[in-house]
């Protein structure tokens, strides 16, 4: 993995310009990523690291390398390779896997892109690039409460239409690969989108048979996750500002955000919502070189406890350049009758009901 890992950045800057093309068969490899540290300071955690310095606070760090070779009929092969970063510490984000962000190859043509491997669950972009002014990082982070179950779906089968008039389409199909089930974390989706002028919508839809921790000897009793999650995710902007407004309604043990790896969720995890619908409003404003942020969430738990759960989340972006930019923000999430909801960022589902987030971001 080591070796892996140095080898692939050694090749990513030896790419003269972060860029090779070739005109003769109409090939281009492009080398991008962010990377982004902040200071993050928790409260109502216990024991947990109060205080700290994480990677990844507002956008997740990653390295990528994407490609596009033009194949002649308006047909071209395509593929992306993304790998997570922890910058803090020099590791690799999603578990310590290599293109832990993405890793898919495919084609694409004037009926659509057609894309296998390891992709993103539609309904989490809906949510982050559409709903939330908080684009899924820093304290205000829409998926401290919202449900989508994951952000990233293995062995993936994804497409995805051309825009036409405002209007795209795209569905996705993960097999579960599981060697006990075929069924178990098997995973499919949809989202219906349309992006035009000041209007922004779009409807998205996913399930997940989502069983983890079990095994064929019965050593190890499986823990089921399975979720459905649906949303409605809006944005409309204003010229002086842009409103922005979801609503979810969610079903399933694992259908509402909680880590397993996670002390202070932990505590919740016997009584997590099962059934429960989201509400977001929120805005962010432009003022100069900055753009200020702020948004509002109520989890309403249908569910016997009634375990409901509200956010309130305010920040602020500031502009240095075209590809820097410094961030702050601040959360607070108030947890009823034994929710256990935490305030999370970009890579860290976090550890208390507060959080303050102060940090820098570069894109390259």
């Amino acid at each position: 993995m080591k070796t892996s890992c140095v080898a692939f950045v050694m090749f990513s800057f030896c790419l003269p310009g972060w860029s090779v093309r070739a005109a003769a068969g109409q090939t281009a490899v492009d080398v991008y990523g962010v990377l982004d540290a902040g200071a993050v300071a928790q409260r109502g955690c216990g024991d947990c690291a109060a205080n700290k310095v994480s990677a990844g606070v507002a956008s997740g760090s990653r390295l990528g390398i994407r490609g596009r070779e033009a194949l002649g009929e308006r047909v071209a092969a395509v593929f992306t390779l993304e790998a997570g970063v922890l910058n803090d510490s020099g590791e690799s984000d999603q578990g310590g896997r290599l293109f832990g962000r993405q890793a898919y190859v495919g084609l694409d043509s004037r009926l659509g892109a057609l894309t296998l491997g390891r992709q993103y669950n539609p309904q989490y972009l809906s949510l982050t690039d559409v709903a939330d002014p908080f684009h899924g990082g820093m304290a205000g982070s829409a998926g401290n409460l919202m449900g989508y179950t994951v952000k990233r779906y293995d062995n993936t089968v994804k497409y995805v239409t051309p825009q036409s008039r405002g209007l795209s389409a795209s569905a996705i199909y993960s097999f579960g690969e599981s060697p006990y089930s075929n069924a178990s974390n098997r995973a499919y989706g949809a989202m219906l989108g349309y992006a035009k002028g000041p209007v922004n919508l779009s409807v998205s839809h996913q399930r997940k048979n989502n069983i983890i921790a079990g095994n064929g000897n019965g050593a190890m009793q499986s823990l089921d996750t399975s979720a459905r999650n649906s949303l409605v995710a809006a944005n409309f902007n204003l010229r002086y500002a842009t409103v922005f407004a979801g609503y979810g309604v969610n079903k399933g043990p694992g259908s509402s955000p909680w880590d397993p790896a996670n002390p202070y969720g932990t505590l919740a995890l016997a009584a997590s919502s099962t059934d429960s619908r989201d509400v977001l409003f929120g805005v962010a404003a432009p003022f100069g070189g900055a753009t200020l942020l702020a948004s509002y969430i109520r989890k309403d738990d249908r569910g016997v406890g009634n375990r409901d759960a509200r956010q309130v989340a305010i920040g602020v972006t500031y502009s240095l350049s075209r590809r820097t930019d410094l961030y702050g923000a601040y959360a607070h999430i108030r947890n009823s009758n034994g929710a256990g909801y935490t305030v999370g960022n970009a890579s860290d589902p976090g550890h208390g009901n507060a959080a303050f987030n102060l940090g820098l971001r570069h894109a390259f």
